[in-house]
């Protein structure tokens, strides 16, 4: 019998078929991150296998295992703890994750990852079809390829896909994506050779057409899928344009391959592909195309596609095969049983933070910031489970890190109430989601999944009701457990010696909608809420001008969206004054004062203060002796974002 939300979504339900194996539904589970969970030396790790089984669990028809680098040098090998697959001795564990994998009734693919420019991680050099100098400093400097290493190089994949292959696993899988190896080969900007791997975009893919040959050789009854750009973004370094994105996948058409994976975008483009700043469906249009001109080929996609709804009208709509999806199921892997029993209100929506990918590019393992348990299922501590002793559990703060210990705590089976000074869910985050450039309706969605479960769990949530002392002791004695998740405040004090600090006016009550600013704005602080704030109202007509005591901006943003704020700086043209402090306010401005000690007078209307942050402490010390236990987490306990809240209200809601 098919369950209510099957029957609403029929298409991504629907059975499949790739090679000789079908395939339960039309959902591909995408190689889209290594997770570095793994030994330095490429041995798959017990931490690695428990994601590995989640991931297995998630209901896609179609899993792939993360990228394996295929070399023993390690030429290929792009992250710290990257896994390995050029030798037999490494395939144990891969039998272990096959076997997760078929053991949910899915097709296994294991990814074949050569970085080529990205890559020689351990080794302080990259290889690639030519030495293009590096453009972001953090990659090695290049070293060009001879004939004799492009053989090897194509032997080592067709080496590693039988591996696959003897491990259990249906099919293999080689990229392109982010730019690796592949990619490098195909593109202009880094392939510069003058004999038959160079030149024409014929002899541009001759690397990409030998090394689909090979593997198809070498494992010739199971399905290679290879992932291609359909845009690179790398106009502005001489990449490929659309068209020879394009006719490069005709070549791989070609060639015979099973399946073709559209994406987007290299680690060095200037511009977002996955980030929240793309909105939902906005690069739909490339593999529509691809199934325009490829109708006899399968083509997965699922580049900023995070809705099951928005992609189950895609198959309809003859834009795409099979929906591959990765983020979406690290945020939340039960999303696609959720799609299907109808319950997509209780999903934790990926917000396109890139939390992963800023700790990918940190050489630490990844986790994302709406999943406080990723990285972690190995770990007995994590999981949800009956609570020994039942308690009385208050919390102060319905924002995130109070909603989040509210629901895992409920999980449990202790009695839950949360206490809210405002008259909504969210803390906070309201107010700035509602400034966001990028896209709001993500960090609303953050909102909406919490009055949801606040709702279905019957979790007793009191607003308008402010926690202090004195309503301590109204209600001594009638919780075992008090969690302080009050949030934090701008610190308004750190300006008191300032002449006219009395005019200060607070980030939290312009974002909030309390102080309508006037039309000329000073902005003092360039951290991710004074950017947010200035971008936005510089968006609604005000003008602004940012004043940051640091040499930079956007010194608490997460690394991968640092970019995109400089960007909208520029865009908006928003001018800004770093390393400047403010000196003083009168009614016709603010003068601010440089490093160096030069002082320059700006005329504003209203001058904003979102910073310093202030971590609200009272409540602990007010509470210490009123309540048996006593905890904090979030922004009460130091003010940092919305992962640190969401995984520490979390952690504390599971162990309490």
């Amino acid at each position: 019998m098919k369950r209510p939300g099957e029957l609403k979504l029929p298409h991504l339900f629907k059975p499949g078929k790739i090679g000789k194996y079908e395939t339960k539904n039309m959902v591909k589970y995408g190689a889209c991150c290594v997770s570095n969970y793994n030994t330095r030396d490429g041995y798959i790790t017990p931490r690695e296998l428990a994601r590995t089984r989640v991931i297995a669990g998630t209901g896609a028809g179609i899993i792939t295992n993360q990228g394996a680098y295929p070399d023993p040098l390690g030429e290929g090998k792009a992250y710290f703890r990257q896994v390995a697959i050029f030798d037999d001795k490494f395939l144990p564990q891969f039998e272990t994750i096959a076997q997760y994998i078929h053991d949910n009734g899915a097709v296994a693919i294991q990814q074949i990852l050569h970085a080529g420019r990205y890559g020689g991680i351990d080794l302080g050099y990259c290889i690639q079809p030519s030495v293009v100098p590096q453009t972001l400093p953090h990659f090695r400097p290049p070293r060009e390829l001879t004939k004799e290493q492009i053989r090897a190089i194509v032997m080592q994949h067709a080496d590693a896909a039988k591996r696959a292959i003897r491990a259990g696993f249906d099919g293999t899988e080689v990229t392109s994506f982010m730019g690796y190896l592949l990619a490098n080969f195909n593109s202009r900007f880094t392939n510069q050779r003058t004999d038959e791997y160079g030149g024409s975009i014929e002899n541009r893919g001759r690397f990409m057409r030998e090394l689909i040959d090979s593997i198809k050789q070498a494992t010739p009854e199971h399905p290679l899928i290879v992932r291609l750009n359909g845009a690179e973004l790398m106009d502005r370094w001489g990449g490929n344009s659309e068209d020879e994105c394009f006719e490069l996948m005709q070549q791989a058409v070609d060639c015979g391959v099973d399946m073709i994976s559209v994406t987007v975008g290299w680690q060095e483009a200037p511009e977002s592909s996955i980030g929240r700043d793309v909105a939902p469906g906005h690069w739909n249009y490339l593999s529509a195309k691809a199934k325009k001109l490829f109708p006899n080929t399968l083509i997965t996609f699922g580049n900023r596609l995070p809705d099951p709804v928005m992609a189950n009208q895609c198959i309809a709509d003859g834009i795409f095969d099979y929906w591959e999806v990765c983020r979406p199921m690290l945020a939340d892997p039960e999303l696609l049983h959720k799609a299907a029993e109808d319950r997509l209100d209780e999903v934790r929506r990926c917000i396109g933070s890139l939390n992963c990918l800023s700790r990918l590019f940190r050489d630490l393992p990844y986790t994302c910031a709406m999943n406080p348990t990723l990285g972690h299922e190995v770990e007995p501590e994590y999981h949800v489970t009956p609570a020994a002793v039942k308690k009385k559990i208050m919390i102060i703060g319905a924002g995130p890190a109070g909603m989040e210990a509210a629901i895992t705590a409920k999980r449990r089976g202790h009695d839950v109430t949360v206490f809210e000074k405002g008259e909504r869910i969210g803390g906070s985050l309201v107010g700035y989601a509602s400034n966001d450039l990028a896209r709001p309706d993500d960090l609303m969605s953050v909102v909406r999944y919490y009055e949801t479960m606040a709702r279905k769990m019957e979790i007793d949530v009191r607003f308008n009701t402010e926690a202090n002392a004195k309503f301590m002791r109204s209600i001594l004695h009638q919780y075992d457990v008090c969690i302080v998740a009050a949030g934090s405040r701008t610190d308004m004090n750190a300006y008191r010696h300032i002449p006219g600090h009395d005019k200060l006016v607070d980030a939290l009550d312009v974002a909030t909608g309390k102080v309508q600013p006037g039309k000329r704005i000073v902005m003092v602080g360039a951290g991710k809420i004074g950017l947010t704030l200035a971008e936005s109202l510089c968006k609604q007509g005000h003008e602004v001008v940012i004043v940051e005591e640091d040499k930079r901006i956007a010194g608490d943003v997460m690394p991968s969206f640092k970019w995109r704020h400089s960007a909208w700086i520029e865009e908006l043209e928003i001018r800004t004054l770093t390393s400047s402090v403010l000196a003083g306010v009168t009614t016709e401005g603010a003068m601010v004062r440089s490093a160096k000690g030069e002082e320059t007078f700006v005329e504003a209307d209203t001058v904003i203060v979102s910073g310093p942050r202030k971590a609200n402490h009272d409540l602990f010390h007010e509470f210490q002796w009123m309540v048996d236990e006593l905890h904090g987490a979030g922004d009460a306990v130091i003010a940092r974002g919305l992962d640190a809240a969401i995984h520490e209200g979390y952690r504390l809601g599971v162990r309490i």
